[in-house]
């Protein structure tokens, strides 16, 4: 004798089946649309223009995206579109070389050290690299800032550090080492 197995997925199993796809796509689609901005707030859109809200609105963050970094990769020096003029490179050892040479001057009056460098505009990241390196040598800056007049920039940084040992020599090694190499003062 042969027994009659029930089918397992009857007509309702599959109602249930689809009416928890269609509440979770209903999830899904609520959290899409609050992720993206949208101009008017009270009126209902529907799932396919949110879809396509979504899809212009990351388009145009990738479009963003690129832009910024192509502006930190002019920033940093490493541009796609510099000319010859421009060209400047920060290659791995620290050292800087361009159309326009930067020149620093650090001096100490007891604690207080004053570093001041001239660069052109293609060299405007020098001064938050000069920034960084006085503070991982905890040295409190007082006052920072710059001006720029025609193609030059002028950096100026007074800052306190504490009198152990030689710390200022060492921060105007470390300063120099950055702008000009380990062999070029």
């Amino acid at each position: 004798m042969t027994e009659n197995v029930p089918v397992v997925s009857s007509r309702g199993d599959r109602k249930v089946t689809e009416r928890n796809r269609r509440s979770h796509m209903r999830a899904l689609y609520s959290k899409l649309s609050s992720l993206v901005p949208r101009q008017t707030s009270r009126e209902v859109v529907s799932v396919p223009d949110q879809l396509g809200e979504a899809t212009n609105y990351i388009k145009k963050l990738q479009i963003r995206l690129e832009k910024m970094k192509e502006k930190k990769l002019n920033l940093m020096g490493t541009g796609k579109k510099r000319n010859a003029n421009e060209s400047l490179t920060n290659n791995s050892r620290g050292i800087i070389r361009g159309s326009k040479s930067p020149k620093v001057e650090i001096h100490q009056m007891g604690s207080a050290l004053d570093v001041s460098a001239i660069t052109g505009l293609d060299c405007q990241f020098i001064f938050n690299e000069f920034i960084r390196i006085l503070h991982e040598e905890q040295a409190d800056i007082v006052n920072a800032s710059y001006s720029v007049v025609q193609d030059a920039v002028f950096h100026t940084i007074h800052c306190q550090i504490s009198e152990f040992g030689n710390r200022s020599e060492r921060i105007s090694e470390r300063l120099k080492r950055f702008v000009y190499g380990s062999g070029a003062f």
